[in-house]
């Protein structure tokens, strides 16, 4: 069981990585570079985005990885 988690806990670790790095930063992108019309047109959209879709992973990740960090302490 503890190499199963452990197993887990370095992939979703290495997941978790790679999805932070993946999102971009808060003033990067269309609506940062224009400001105005830009802002109220892709504010509608904002929860179909692909930087919508990296934060909902990234909360997923987080949660699995303090589960499997959690497990790994009272099992071993």
């Amino acid at each position: 069981m503890t190499i199963f988690l452990t197993i887990v806990h370095i992939i979703v670790a290495v997941s978790l990585i790679a999805i932070v790095l993946l999102q971009s930063g808060k003033s990067a992108g269309l609506s940062g570079s224009i400001a105005g019309g830009a802002e109220t047109f892709f504010g509608k959209n904002k929860g179909r985005t692909i930087d919508a879709l990296l934060s909902k992973w990234t909360t997923v990740a987080a949660v699995v990885f303090v589960i499997t960090s959690i497990a790994l302490s009272l099992f071993k």
